[in-house]
């Protein structure tokens, strides 16, 4: 196992649209920052998921991994979800946080600003891609429709392709 390089990590980008929408300016060292998908303050001791603005595809002989930006962390921003994304998912990420600052004040993130970085991942054996429910959540019609065409193309042999029509059918919505 090896974190992918930044410029297998954009050839990922480009040809299966790993993350989507991608910003070049937002590709760091061997990963990439995900941003958030609306504006939010959280008040001392309040839990919130925050729904990452990109879409993840993590390609079946892949994991992912996150770390937290330290500027949010200096914050008092904890985090609290695992740090892993799973071979095959599809979707936007929900980000767990709490905000146990020692001042006690709100931390507030902003649309488009750095927050979380991800690092791709080979893993050795057979793929096994993830078919839970949180497949394509916080996805548009369109985007779902988009990446069943990659899925469809590029790992035929891969997924449960009627399960993966539930599994867009039934998700978690915007």
């Amino acid at each position: 196992m090896c974190v992918v390089g930044r410029d297998k990590l954009e050839r990922l980008v480009e040809s299966y649209k790993c993350i989507h929408p991608a910003s070049p300016a937002l590709f760091d060292g061997d990963g990439y920052v995900l941003t958030v998908m609306e504006d939010v303050t959280l008040q001392y001791l309040e839990h919130r998921n925050l729904i990452s603005y990109e879409v993840v595809f993590t390609p079946p002989n892949m994991v992912a991994h996150l770390t937290a930006k330290s500027k949010y962390g200096r914050m008092g921003l904890s985090f609290l979800n695992a740090a892993k994304v799973h071979s095959g998912f599809i979707g936007r990420l929900a980000l767990e946080v709490v905000n146990l600052s020692n001042d006690r004040t709100p931390i507030t993130i902003m649309r488009g600003d750095p927050f979380m970085h991800i690092e791709f991942i080979t893993r050795d054996g057979s793929p096994s891609p993830y078919m839970g429910p949180y497949m394509f959540q916080y996805m548009t019609d369109e985007e779902v429709t988009i990446y069943m065409d990659i899925v469809e193309k590029h790992f035929p042999n891969i997924y449960d392709m009627g399960m993966l029509r539930k599994l867009a059918l039934s998700r978690i919505r915007l």
